[in-house]
């Protein structure tokens, strides 16, 4: 899977500097949008397609030509009617597949607090995992649902989870959401040094990426 790594980091840099002045709201329902939409959900659309590598303009929750124009990237490469509106069956993929402002920063959360000593790929591993749940219709279907799962991950058990995320954390995080799954389609991860499970160990291993074993 190809690395967007300096793509990415003007695209983080573009998000990190609009964060802190744009609206914050994320769309709740499938509201349709279309050209001339000029809203909160806009912003959240733009920031899921941004997020997606489909969109790279100014997030100012205005629906204009360039929005479209990532709908309609986004719908093609999703098997979608192509139409530049933003309906109820794109917001139900963009919301499988993307995420919105929150879920970003859930998951460079969970990235920093259990991988911070990998690599970078190791790092985008774990994230791949949690977006590999959210895809895999046995696990909550939210980023926020599956890393709160009861004991789904230690971080969030002993706290580290909000340690505050570095940079990288973000970069990774963006990795996995745009499909950099470096993990093969994994479901779990385990430290083989400190895993006391034996039904962890029953699972079918896919790569070992620096202290972590990846299974289905």
């Amino acid at each position: 899977m190809k690395k967007w790594t300096i793509a990415l980091f003007f695209s983080c840099m573009l998000v990190f500097s609009l964060s802190g002045t744009q609206p914050q709201a994320q769309a709740k329902a499938a509201t349709t949008l279309a050209q001339g939409s000029a809203n909160g959900d806009v912003w959240d659309l733009q920031f899921r397609l941004n997020a997606l590598g489909y969109y790279s303009q100014p997030l100012d929750g205005k629906f204009g030509t360039q929005t479209a124009a990532a709908v309609r990237s986004f719908q093609k490469a999703y098997g979608l009617p192509v139409d530049g509106i933003a309906g109820t069956q794109t917001w139900a993929a963009l919301k499988k597949y993307s995420v919105n402002q929150s879920e970003l920063d859930m998951l460079a959360h969970i990235i920093y607090s259990e991988a911070r000593g990998e690599s970078y790929t190791g790092q985008v591993a774990v994230g791949a995992v949690v977006m590999n749940r959210v895809q895999s219709g046995t696990f909550p279907n939210t980023v926020q649902g599956v890393i709160f799962e009861p004991g789904a991950f230690t971080a969030v058990s002993d706290g580290q989870y909000y340690l505050t995320p570095d940079r990288t954390a973000y970069l990774a995080a963006y990795d996995a959401v745009r499909g950099w799954d470096p993990t093969n389609q994994a479901l779990y991860y385990f430290n083989p040094k400190t895993a006391t499970s034996t039904w962890i160990w029953s699972r079918p291993q896919t790569v070992t990426i620096g202290n972590h074993i990846f299974a289905r």
